[in-house]
């Protein structure tokens, strides 16, 4: 065995530029997504090489990072458009970031009172479901009566009829 020599040649992981499918692994996504959030315009146009491959610096691997900490977070596409924009703007306020911010929380407010509302309902109708062999059904009558007006039920011809 030979020592290490001092001086090594750089590794594949920190040579700058990398292709497409290099760069979506170390952002965390999917080449496809990449791609998405070219045509999106929130990247720059990337380089290419002389056979056309996309060779992403490490700038870009750091924006598709952020795109997809927002996209963790529940940000819209739009919103992360914006938020990339600030994100490089050094003239930006913070109050701008934090106004989005606090938008997105107020969202996310709004579709956990709604989901609760469903688990709470769902849980009401499984607990009068007695889930046993007998064909009636608390959980699809439920079903069945929503937004029509008046309950459905079916027929013997297998369409339904109001109650």
């Amino acid at each position: 065995m030979t020592a290490p020599t001092a001086r090594q040649a750089p590794t594949a992981r920190s040579a700058w530029p990398v292709p497409i499918g290099e760069a979506a692994r170390r952002a965390g996504v999917s080449a496809r997504m990449v791609r998405h959030y070219e045509s999106l315009g929130l990247l720059p146009p990337v380089a290419r090489t002389d056979s056309g491959y996309r060779q992403y610096t490490e700038a870009d691997v750091h924006t598709l990072h952020f795109i997809r900490r927002a996209r963790d977070l529940g940000f819209s596409m739009e919103e992360i458009a914006t938020l990339v924009a600030l994100w490089q703007d050094r003239s930006r306020t913070s109050a701008q970031v934090k106004h989005i911010a606090q938008t997105h929380i107020a969202q996310l407010t709004e579709r956990i009172a709604q989901m609760q509302a469903m688990q709470r309902t769902l849980q009401t109708l499984v607990g009068c479901c007695h889930g046993d062999d007998r064909p009636d059904c608390p959980i699809l009558d439920d079903l069945a009566g929503s937004g029509s007006g008046g309950r459905l039920q079916p027929t013997h011809e297998g369409k339904a009829s109001k109650v």
